[in-house]
């Protein structure tokens, strides 16, 4: 059954390594706005299809014209992708204009978007915004003028394409954890004040369901990357909490939830558990580690707090981007122990518009990152026994692991299986060979293009398997498994390791959104 499900799922799956988190929400968000034309055309809803339109062409105006101007006055880079989805998210959830005379639109559109562009800029520290944007403007708008968001996309007739395009997000982004918990929490808190007061069952879960925009403030607003925290605990935490406030029947001093507050809310607890910085990253110089794999090394701007294994949110501002936008996550490949920051990147025929640029830099050139995240790191227990299995650039977290072992002399139970297609793709061999003497690290190497093997070469190949796996570590039992490099090697591997019975809380997997 698993196979079948995967099997249907691989076109969509295709599509999501092929876009970004970011440009797949701009998407998402223009499909949902073309859908409520639709939908309007036709009377299933109370907005015209012109005036949906001039709504969100009216608010994205403003949104780009004042981060223009925010970046100029705080000399810091734009980032168009940011500024749209900002732009159609307050599109989303503040009525569409009833008419050219509709005052209150303007006001609220206006107000809304300004303080949600300035909120990104003015509202933060060391160049982190605390406060989801778009939520931001509405809060503001709404205290200070009185006029509230409709958040009129949560209604029957979007709610079953609300809910399609935002699991593609959380798939994408793999957040089901904060999703599930804020859902759960948010339900539970409204089904249990209904039955405490009396209501009718039935109609409170149709009411959640159809006419609370709780699936697109799931989806979309929650799962902001700048507002979520870090690891997965906190960000269940971020859940739970942000549930209990988003049910409408909380009051305190005076005023009761609305969404938009509970976010908020949400991500002040978000910025108190994440770090609490971006870093500005100025290229030394770039380092070839194996074919067409380079290490871009940086200068940071400031000394930067890790686990090795952690990724960043890397931004590299260039026109005409592509369908896969101007950010990337990448996992840092340097230790801890290093003063400087490194990035391992594979470059393949035809590259994405970020990856030419980041190609052609120059030292001296910089890029910004932020959003250190990821719970693929090793366990505080060193006597744990611990298995690596990585393929292609994929290894690059295990190089920060690796040498943060060596700069500490931390000694730990390792194995590694890495697996490239040919000799000349294998990175960081003469640290894992020290690795070896050092610390004992064993290192298995496999090639899987047969007809690429050289004379004499003495590691394996083919694919590692299960057989792969008893035969090197034949007490696989006890070890906890890490899982790095392309999905289709992951998604083997969680197969292999779970047919030899090991349990899935054994097995870590990166999140490497760097392929797509």
């Amino acid at each position: 059954m698993l196979k079948i499900i995967r099997t249907i799922l691989k076109p969509v799956d295709y599509f999501l390594n092929r876009i970004t988190m970011y440009r797949l929400l701009l998407y998402v968000l223009c499909a949902l706005l073309a859908i409520a034309a639709i939908f309007g055309f036709f009377g299933q809803l109370p907005y015209s299809p012109i005036a949906i339109i001039f709504s969100a062409v009216f608010i994205t105006l403003i949104c780009w014209i004042l981060n223009k101007f925010f970046s100029y006055m705080f000399d810091a880079p734009a980032n168009v992708e940011s500024v749209y989805i900002t732009a159609l998210i307050l599109a989303l959830i503040i009525s569409p204009i009833q008419g050219l005379g509709d005052t209150a639109f303007y006001a609220l559109a206006s107000w809304a978007s300004i303080w949600a562009i300035s909120s990104k800029f003015i509202f933060a520290i060391r160049k982190k915004h605390i406060f989801n944007p778009a939520a931001f403007g509405v809060a503001v708008t709404a205290l200070f003028l009185g006029i509230s968001a409709t958040w009129w996309v949560g209604t029957g007739v979007m709610m079953p394409f609300v809910v399609i395009t935002g699991l593609l997000i959380v798939k994408k982004i793999r957040r089901f954890d904060l999703v599930l918990s804020f859902l759960i929490t948010a339900v539970v808190m409204i089904l249990g004040y209904s039955f405490f007061k009396g209501s009718n069952f039935v109609q409170t879960v149709k009411t959640i369901t159809f006419d609370l925009p709780i699936f697109f403030f799931a989806f979309v607003m929650l799962t902001e990357p700048l507002t979520t925290p870090p690891t997965r605990h906190f960000r269940i935490i971020y859940g739970i909490l942000t549930g209990i406030l988003y049910a409408p029947f909380i009051y305190v001093a005076g005023i009761f939830s609305t969404p938009e507050l509970a976010l908020l809310v949400g991500n002040i607890f978000s910025y108190l558990a994440s770090p609490k910085y971006k870093l500005v990253l100025t290229l030394k110089r770039k380092v070839q580690v194996a074919n067409d794999t380079f290490d871009f090394v940086f200068e940071p701007n400031r000394k930067i707090k890790f686990k090795p294994g952690q990724y960043l949110e890397w931004t590299l501002a260039h026109p005409d981007s592509d369908s896969r936008g101007v950010r990337r996550y990448f996992t840092i490949a340097s230790s801890p122990t290093e003063n400087e920051v490194r990035m391992g990147v594979k470059f393949y025929p035809k590259p994405s518009t970020f990856k030419s640029f980041l190609h052609e830099m120059e030292p001296g050139e910089q890029l910004v990152a932020s959003q250190l995240s990821g719970d693929f790191t090793m366990p505080k227990d060193e006597t744990q026994k611990l298995v690596f299995i990585a393929g292609g650039i994929g290894v690059t977290p295990f190089r920060s692991m690796i040498k943060y072992m060596v700069d500490t002399n931390e000694r730990r139970d390792v194995t590694l299986f890495y697996s490239n297609r040919e000799l000349s793709d294998i990175a960081y061999t003469k640290l894992f060979d020290q690795a070896h003497e050092q610390l004992g690290l064993q290192t298995f190497y496999t090639l899987t293009d047969k007809d690429k093997v050289p004379a004499g070469w003495k590691g394996n190949t083919g694919f590692f398997d299960a057989n792969s796996i008893k035969a090197e570590v034949p007490d696989y039992m006890d070890c906890i498994f890490y899982l790095s490099g392309p999905q289709s090697l992951v998604l083997a591997f969680e197969d292999t390791l779970s047919k030899l019975g090991v349990s899935r809380t054994q097995i870590k997997t990166d999140y490497f959104p760097g392929f797509a």
